[in-house]
């Protein structure tokens, strides 16, 4: 009985003649854990995926059964579809500048919620709150903000003497409308970045005083450098939600006036769900997916230039 007691946590019994290792037990209660999300990204990210390439691939109304056009659908977006590239040119400008102005204001409010203020929490509570709210809310509150007659922007603008300004209905105006919109969420930026900053030495602070450096150049040379690995994150997470923008323009202007909001998932919606064209859809998912994968991969690539990881270059330097 002592010598079966001490084999007892080496091997694992099952059935009469097969047992197994505690290694072997161990990994196998490890799948077992992982399974419900084997089976949920099999399922719900990898099907959908293989079955939307397959469409992509297709005309299909829903109704009738699919037919295979080969590329025909890429070939039509590419060479015949103005439309498509309208929606693709208001999607990277609104990328290009949306996603620079989140990471600097969540930069600039995290460097003020640094400090050792009084009702610290509170602010950090405020400005964190927009990111966790209601798109749909969201969208409603900004249609009061910049509505033309009776919105709170241009109330303000009339007490300056300024005329009042069609935020959402002019064509020159409401892309500049929603990249002002997205400095709303920049909460989510602010709360990683001050996580950054108070991970900071702070005898990196002490010696640039010894130095003489002030507050503009310490931000600069010691700030910035030590967080480039959290700005690179977020940069990359920016890129791919800027690129997917689609509840607030379908809630507050359905891509008008004239398809000056219309941004690219707005158009794949259209063409899925009120054209019924799931194909021709269905494409445009996958040209979103690369045009996000070559980003991604852009940004990654010239991570080497200017994100500083310390251990990494404690590495080279030995």
């Amino acid at each position: 009985m002592i010598r079966a007691a001490k084999r007892a946590p080496a091997a694992i019994r099952l059935g009469l003649n097969f047992r197994l290792t505690y290694k072997q037990s161990e990994a196998l209660a490890g799948f077992v854990m992982a399974a419900p999300w084997i089976l949920g990204f099999l399922f719900f990210v990898a099907g959908p995926m293989i079955a939307s390439l397959y469409l992509a691939m297709t005309r299909w109304d829903l109704f009738t059964p699919p037919r295979f056009l080969g590329l025909d659908n890429f070939h039509a977006l590419v060479t015949d579809d103005n439309t498509f590239w309208l929606s693709f040119r208001v999607t990277t400008l609104y990328a290009v500048f949306s996603v620079p102005i989140q990471i600097a204001v969540g930069l600039a409010l995290a460097q003020l919620l640094n400090q050792k203020i009084r009702l610290l929490g509170m602010f950090r509570s405020v400005y964190y709150l927009p990111s966790v709210l209601s798109g749909v809310s969201i969208a409603i509150m900004f249609r009061w903000i910049f509505g033309t007659q009776y919105g709170l922007l241009n109330g303000a603008l009339k007490l300056l003497g300024i005329e009042s300004i069609s935020w959402l209905g002019d064509p020159n105006i409401v892309l500049f409308s929603f990249i002002l919109m997205s400095v709303w969420g920049s909460g989510a930026n602010m709360l990683i970045y001050l996580g950054a900053l108070q991970s900071v030495p702070t005898e990196l602070y002490e010696a640039a005083e010894v130095d003489g450096a002030g507050s503009f150049r310490k931000f600069f040379k010691i700030t910035v450098p030590m967080i480039t690995p959290v700005i690179f994150f977020t940069l990359i997470n920016g890129i791919i939600i800027s690129l997917q923008e689609f509840q607030t323009p379908f809630i507050l202007t359905g891509g008008g006036p004239a398809n000056a909001s219309l941004f690219i998932v707005l158009y794949l919606y259209r063409n899925a769900f009120q054209w019924f064209k799931m194909g021709y859809a269905s494409a445009i998912a996958w040209i979103i997916f690369f045009y996000v994968l070559v980003l991604s991969l852009l940004v990654l690539r010239s991570s080497k230039a200017w994100v500083y990881y310390e251990g990494s270059l404690k590495g080279r330097g030995e």
